[in-house]
């Protein structure tokens, strides 16, 4: 199946309260989905809304057409970023546990990536920005990026 997806990560303040936003669809089929955390970064909301999308899929093997306005997620995949940072053991990389979770789910399917320029009128990379900001401000459902609060405090250590 072909599917397409658009994702878009905010975080009010940097570090501050973030969120993601999501925009399936394949065929007639369309879905959105949103979550929010207390104290993140734009980059990890912008990488976890690729994610999570991905883990969203029903079954592997999907041809997946992914849109986003992150130049960190898509530079990161699209040059091979990620692929040194895994042999150097992601040593000084930011998100770690993120791309680590990314990297089991990327190869279950056949995705590819598309930048799109945030806030220039695309449809559905403003629907996805409007609900990563919904979800950044929405303090009652908010969810702890425990990864990065850990990190924060200086409680994580991949070495």
């Amino acid at each position: 199946m072909n599917i397409t997806i658009y994702t878009d990560g905010s975080a009010l303040g940097n570090p501050g309260p973030g969120g993601y936003g999501i925009v399936f669809m394949a065929g007639k089929f369309y879905k959105e989905a949103n979550q929010g955390y207390r104290m993140t970064t734009n980059n990890r909301m912008e990488l976890l809304a690729v994610i999570t999308a991905l883990e969203q899929l029903k079954g592997d093997g999907h041809m997946v057409k992914i849109y986003s306005d992150s130049k960190y997620v898509i530079d990161a995949i699209e040059k091979k970023w990620v692929f040194g940072w895994v042999k150097k053991g992601f040593k000084g990389k930011k998100n770690a546990d993120l791309w680590k979770r990314f990297l089991k789910i990327y190869p279950k399917h056949q995705v590819s990536f598309t930048w799109v320029k945030g806030h220039a009128g695309n449809k559905y990379n403003e629907v996805c920005d409007q609900l990563a900001v919904k979800a950044a401000n929405n303090k009652e459902h908010h969810l702890v990026d425990e990864w990065f609060e850990k990190e924060q405090q200086g409680e994580n250590s991949l070495f």
